[in-house]
């Protein structure tokens, strides 16, 4: 437990040097064209980091980080490591003023102290891919490039509609933009609640264990194990399936039905039956203290074998629980037949009893469809885009423009794009601290997945960053805001709007981008925009070989951090 509080507090450490490392991120522009003094943008951008929180619901950048490396290979002196690691090439690139990426030194010393845990542990020969998710990595690896790209691309597009000099038509091309826009999130709204509902369903563990049991059978048709495993599993998965596609039904029409009713609804037809008992059995084994006992198991012998048999044992817990859900036997007659099976610590009868007691498969539906809701991000866009439309026709038709009368505007929207990039850092980079905190709980065993994540990771994330944003991180302000191209208030509008826009985008696909590549891509964006010559390349093409270091220095740190922990810990 000591280690796991060293862990946390290590975490909070790293999210705050994040807010003060990316501070220039939110407030490099709006202070570079003097919308807003140094002091006043770092509790701006800070205040606008602490508001994500009551933004995004469903944490799903968070889930990315705690799944890059797998499960069997999270340990604690691993977690421990990666994030010195990262503490310490964030404090470097501080130092030297570079804007280097905090979510990929992080994701990068995660890895890395993992990799090398597996050789300590496996043997040198042991391939990166069993260690970590590779696709993970690979989208991570792809986004450096990609997103800036993106950010680049969506400023340059601002920034010529918004010098247009007709204005119907500027606003005709923002309608379709938006328009463009809302359709694009209700469809990543609907793959996150189909891909909810897969993992409700245990439908995506079944294809799991399909695909290794023919995996093992492909290296040996023989293996009556595996033969046996597949045979169950698809046995399991064809029952669930045809509940899963009706309940998909459902969700494709949460707009006009809603978690409430889509949950009831399912509730009501028996959708849920087949799964109620064997998620109420994960529930109570789980507040056994099954997941302390998983995570001793990974490198203790010992406790290997007692895990295995608790393993084998538990999964019979789902008999007398269906007789308790049928109200055939009361929670206490239920424990007593729990007991006999598998024993119950008598330091875990009160917290096993409240969980049968306070079961409810409805409710549980309703919550996890209800996290990937992204309406208020949706809405979000549209009223911004509804404001900036009203501006121009208030500044250009109703009053008569003048140029100071339009530098005035922008620098007022500019408030809103600085808010906007700031909400979309706060959500996106408090996240990667909380997927850290969320591995290091599921490790020790304090919790039985990142569903389970308790209030407090991010609440004190957000606190975290927020708290750091507003120390500011002027080395890198001056690099962000003057080094790269001069930038106006109109560009900065255009800029930061981007950067936005590119992180709620990433953010709805559970992909941890960098907010310094998105925010420096739309930067050079605006800049390209008056002219090529406007961007100092030389400054770029240095920000982007740190960009490319950062993951595999991070990695080999994370790496050499691990192996002198292996003599203190």
């Amino acid at each position: 437990m000591t280690l796991v509080i060293i862990i946390v507090i290590l975490a909070l450490v790293f999210d705050y040097i994040n807010g003060f490392h990316d501070a220039a991120n939110s407030i490099a522009t709006v202070v570079s064209t003097k919308v807003l003094t140094p002091f006043q943008a770092v509790v701006w951008a800070a205040f606008f980091n602490c508001v994500a929180f009551f933004i995004f619901k469903d944490h799903a950048v968070a889930n990315t980080i705690s799944k890059t490396v797998i499960k069997e290979y999270i340990t604690l002196p691993v977690i421990l490591s990666g994030l010195i690691a990262a503490i310490f090439w964030n404090l470097l690139t501080w130092w030297y003023g570079i804007p280097s990426s905090s979510s990929h030194t992080l994701i990068g010393g995660f890895a890395g102290a993992a990799i090398t845990h597996a050789m300590f542990t496996k043997g040198i020969s042991i391939s990166w891919g069993k260690v970590v998710e590779s696709d993970i990595i690979l989208n991570t690896i792809f986004f450096i490039f990609l997103a800036p790209l993106i950010g680049m691309g969506i400023s340059i597009f601002i920034t010529i509609v918004t010098i247009m000099r007709n204005v119907w038509l500027r606003i005709v091309i923002i309608s379709i933009a938006t328009a463009i826009t809302f359709f694009a999130f209700d469809h990543f709204e609907n793959k996150k609640m189909n891909e909810t509902l897969q993992k409700f369903l245990k439908i995506d563990k079944y294809k799991k264990e399909i695909k290794e049991a023919n995996e093992k059978l492909a290296k040996n048709p023989g293996d009556a194990e595996a033969i046996n495993k597949l045979a169950t599993t698809e046995e399991k998965y064809n029952k669930a399936l045809p509940n899963y596609e009706k309940i998909k039904l459902l969700i494709d029409d949460y707009d006009n039905l809603g978690a409430d009713k889509i949950a009831k609804q399912a509730c009501k037809q028996g959708l849920l039956k087949d799964i109620e008992a064997s998620r109420l059995k994960d529930d109570v084994r789980n507040a056994n203290g099954y997941l302390v006992l998983e995570a001793k198991a990974v490198d203790n012998d010992p406790v290997k074998a007692e895990y295995a048999v608790a393993k084998e044992a538990t999964e019979k817990y789902k008999e007398p629980l269906k007789l308790y859900l049928k109200k055939e036997i009361s929670p206490d007659s239920a424990y007593v037949l729990l007991n006999n099976i598998y024993p119950i610590s008598p330091i875990f009868k009160e917290n096993v009893i409240k969980k049968i007691k306070t079961f409810n498969i409805e409710n549980a539906l309703k919550k996890d469809i209800e996290k990937a809701d992204n309406s208020v991000v949706v809405w979000g866009i549209v009223f911004t885009a509804l404001l900036f439309c009203l501006i121009y026709i208030y500044v250009e038709k109703i009053k008569t423009p003048t140029a100071f009368t339009v530098a005035k505007m922008f620098k007022k929207l500019q408030l809103f794009s600085s808010a906007a990039f700031s909400i979309g850092h706060g959500g996106n980079d408090a996240q990667k601290v909380m997927g850290i905190i969320g591995a290091a709980l599921i490790a020790s065993g304090s919790i039985q997945n990142f569903a389970d994540l308790p209030n407090w990771v991010p609440i004190s994330c957000y606190l975290a960053i927020g708290l750091g944003t507003m120390s500011g991180g002027w080395k890198i302000v001056k690099t962000m805001g003057t080094k790269i191209t001069k930038v106006t208030p109109l560009e900065g509008v255009a800029a930061e709007t981007a950067g936005a826009f590119t992180l709620f985008f990433t953010g709805q696909m559970g992909i941890p981008v960098s907010t310094t590549h998105t925010i420096t891509g739309s930067i050079i964006g605006v800049g390209a925009t008056k002219r090529l010559s406007a961007v100092r390349w030389g400054v770029t093409i240095n920000l982007l070989w740190a960009w490319i270091l950062t993951i595999p220095v991070s990695a080999l740190l994370a790496g050499l951090v691990y192996l002198i922990s292996t003599f203190f810990i």
